[in-house]
């Protein structure tokens, strides 16, 4: 059964950096699309940053651009976002998605078709002073 267990949320001032994880368990990630997604407050769930699975490429959302990047670790079956200069817009519960299918990747800032990708729990980043 998979499972994606997120970590390194917390409390950070504005201007500063966390490094979010997700550790897969169940399945194997080296060819699946991987993906970060966050929901603020009252909004709706957002796509941040997406990576294919074969190599086709990696989607960031323009408001992440040049402070988010994605990384994967094979060997530890973790992919991770490193977030830079983050911004109280940043606040939010953020959560990894992934699947073999790409679907992850193709509908990353889509509203629909990422019913059946699998999620993790989400982890809390608030960027207050």
């Amino acid at each position: 059964q998979a499972q994606l267990v997120e970590s390194g949320g917390g409390l950070v001032q504005p201007g500063g950096s966390l490094r979010l994880s997700c550790a897969a368990s169940g399945i194997t990630l080296n060819y699946y699309a991987i993906g970060w997604f966050r929901q603020a407050p009252g909004k709706e769930r957002e796509g941040v940053v997406c990576a294919s699975g074969s190599g086709d490429g990696t989607y960031y959302a323009d408001s992440v651009k040049g402070r988010f990047t994605i990384s994967r670790d094979n060997a530890k079956n973790t992919v991770y976002l490193q977030m830079n200069n983050l911004k109280p817009e940043d606040t939010g519960v953020y959560y990894c998605a992934t699947d073999p299918g790409e679907r992850t990747y193709y509908y990353c800032f889509s509203s629909v078709g990422l019913e059946s990708v699998y999620w993790g729990q989400g982890t809390q980043v608030t960027v207050a002073s």
